[in-house]
């Protein structure tokens, strides 16, 4: 996202890669990232453990949009939290990480909290969410941006639905997701249209200035904006009224539109094509296309892994895939930590993963799942297709499949568990049956 009133000079960033894939130029744009949202589409989750700390593969979620930062070059990130995520953050960079905390009692979106720290931005910026899990390289999306001279470019990649079953939700409706619809130019890189399903029904008109509150969210609200503003006339260069009055009232809303933060030169005096909006044009739009102030830019990942962890069901399906995308990065750690005791090896699944200081019993079989640190699982146990956070204990014979076991919760002997979600601390008897279940804590729910 360009910095108002700052132009800067277009080189292609592709050409910028210093040795081993680290993008040299990495230095001339900052870094943010927002976590300090709450998950509410995952509540289950998030309302016993913070959305930015969720483990995935054993690692907190922010981990993963900070390692992306930290292979592309940067040195420096700036973090938007909760003091109480702050806390209970145990990162493993070498990047300098300035933590802003915004207040709990503080409601932001993503462009309040951006606004939040406009002091602290001096350049370009790049935005990126704490649940974003992906392997793109992230020249590609800066390249269009500086190769465009644009106002923002963006990654995205075509919606993924998961595979898995989501504990708690057989026999009731699947949850409708609001997908973003988007349109492109013959390229498959300029930013045509770009609108939310939920908003496809009516019209969204924004007037005022986006450092005012009247913009809260940038994915939601900014971006749809400015890809819309692309193909709009500067309200200041609109043909004058003959009463001053009227004259005086249109410099004022002027002053308003998102023109008005963009440095001006001479090209910003050419009035724009007759039929300003994009979608009035017929035939040639390179015109149109090219001479706009406003150009935003979108790079559609085809192939690779791009996940925005925010539901319960991404969830599960990004802890699926984390031990490939592991192998991908080229990180060398094992899946089973080397502190694990594991009697019977041959019975833990190659693409399972591990924590430290886990004790696996006798005859205990692990397949397709990840176990946390500090777990007890004892004797002829079967666990397959799981997530299973940190110091949890699953006495003997048990069987789970399917589910998510969180923090501190007790499996006693013999449990059979199917597709469920059991909450942190809780604790299910001996020979306890529950199939498509959420096992929460009243305390632990969350009004939304």
């Amino acid at each position: 996202m360009r910095s108002p009133r700052r132009r800067r000079h277009c080189c292609p960033v592709s050409e910028a890669l210093g040795a081993g894939g680290r993008w040299s130029g990495a230095m001339e744009f900052q870094a943010v990232v927002m976590a300090a949202g709450g998950g509410s589409r995952m509540t289950d989750l998030t309302s016993s453990i913070p959305k930015p700390l969720l483990p995935v593969g054993n690692r907190p979620l922010l981990w993963y949009p900070l390692n992306l930062l930290e292979r592309a070059g940067f040195e420096e990130v700036i973090v938007i939290t909760r003091k109480e995520i702050q806390k209970m953050l145990n990162l493993d960079t070498k990047m300098k990480l300035d933590f802003v905390c915004i207040s709990d009692n503080m409601d932001m979106g993503t462009a309040d909290s951006l606004r939040h720290i406009h002091q602290k931005i001096k350049t370009d910026v790049l935005v990126l969410s704490c649940d974003l899990i992906t392997d793109v390289d992230l020249y590609k999306v800066v390249d269009l941006f500086r190769t465009h001279d644009a106002t923002l470019s963006m990654l995205m990649k075509k919606t993924h639905e998961p595979t898995e079953v989501v504990p708690g939700q057989k026999g009731k409706k699947k949850p409708v997701e609001q997908r973003d619809f988007i349109g492109v130019d013959d390229t498959g890189k300029r930013l045509l249209f770009m609108a939310n399903e939920a908003d496809l029904d009516e019209e969204l008109v924004i007037k005022r200035s986006i450092l005012q509150k009247t913009i809260t969210s940038l994915r939601s609200e900014l971006i749809p904006h400015l890809v819309r503003k692309q193909f709009s006339s500067p309200t200041s260069l609109q043909q004058g009224l003959d009463n001053k009055e009227e004259d005086q009232k249109k410099k004022e809303q002027a002053s308003l539109d998102i023109y008005s933060f963009i440095k001006e030169d001479n090209s910003l005096l050419k009035p724009a094509p007759d039929n300003s909006c994009w979608n009035d044009h017929r035939g040639d739009m390179n015109e149109t296309l090219h001479e706009g102030k406003v150009r935003c830019y979108v790079h559609i990942m085809k192939e690779g892994l791009c996940y925005r962890v925010n539901t319960l069901g991404l969830y599960i399906e990004a802890n699926r895939q984390v031990p490939k995308l592991l192998l991908n990065l080229g990180l060398e750690e094992p899946l089973v930590h080397g502190s694990a005791q594991i009697t019977d090896r041959g019975m833990v699944g190659s693409d399972s993963i591990i924590g430290s200081s886990t004790q696996v019993g006798e005859k205990t079989s692990i397949k397709h799942s990840i176990i946390g640190s500090m777990c007890t699982i004892k004797d002829k146990v079967k666990i397959t297709n799981c997530i299973i956070m940190n110091s949890v204990t699953i006495e003997e014979g048990c069987c789970l499949q399917g589910s998510v076991i969180c923090h501190n919760a007790v499996i006693e002997k013999g449990a059979d568990i199917k597709d469920c979600l059991i909450g942190s601390d809780q604790k299910l008897e001996t020979k306890a049956k529950h199939v498509n279940e959420v096992i929460v804590g009243t305390e632990q729910l969350m009004e939304i």
